[in-house]
C-alpha cells in the first residue's frame, strides 16, 4: 500500500549522489508511522495504550540505487504473525517509473514500555486488522487492472 512519497536529501548522499544505504531504515520507519496513519491512528496512539514495537529483526534487499532529490514511493503492508510479533513489509520504487529499487522488512515485538511482551489489546487489533482488509482490497483492485 502507498504510504507516502520522500525525496533523497543531500546529506543522505555520497560524493556520487547515490543515498547511502542506511537512509531505508529511516524510510520504513516513516512508512510504517504513514501506514498508521492512513487509518487514522498515530505511533504517539499507539504507545500511549502502553504498546511498544520494538525492532528485532531487519532485512533490506537493495535492486538499484536511489539518488539526491529522486521522487520515491514508499509502500508499506502490515503482517501480523503472532499477538506478540508483526511484521510489516517495504517497497521502495522510483515514483516516476516504478521501478524498484529495494525491499525489506521489519519484525517487531508486541511489548510493554519495560520489553516485556504484550498481546495486542482488542483496540488495536481492529485498526490493524482494518489496515489489513484495506490492503486486501487495494490487491484486488490491482489485480482487476491488470
Amino acid at each position: 500500500m502507498l504510504v507516502a512519497s520522500v525525496r533523497p536529501l543531500y546529506a543522505d548522499t555520497d560524493q556520487m549522489g547515490v543515498v547511502n544505504h542506511a537512509v531505508a531504515l529511516r524510510w520504513f520507519e516513516l512508512a510504517r508511522a504513514e501506514w498508521l496513519r492512513r487509518l487514522s491512528y498515530t505511533y504517539r496512539e499507539f504507545e500511549e495504550t502502553g504498546h511498544m514495537l520494538p525492532v528485532y529483526e531487519v532485512g533490506i534487499r537493495y535492486y538499484k540505487p536511489a539518488y539526491y532529490d529522486q521522487l520515491l514511493s514508499l509502500e508499506a503492508e502490515l503482517q501480523i504473525s503472532s499477538p506478540v510479533r508483526v511484521i510489516f513489509e517495504y517497497r521502495v520504487r522510483d515514483q516516476k517509473t516504478g521501478t524498484l529499487l529495494l525491499e525489506g522488512t521489519t519484525k517487531h515485538a508486541v511489548t510493554t514500555k519495560h520489553g516485556r511482551p504484550k498481546a495486542l489489546s482488542d483496540e488495536l487489533r481492529a485498526i490493524m486488522q482494518r489496515g489489513l482488509a484495506e490492503q486486501q482490497t487495494q490487491h484486488a483492485a490491482r489485480a482487476q487492472t491488470g
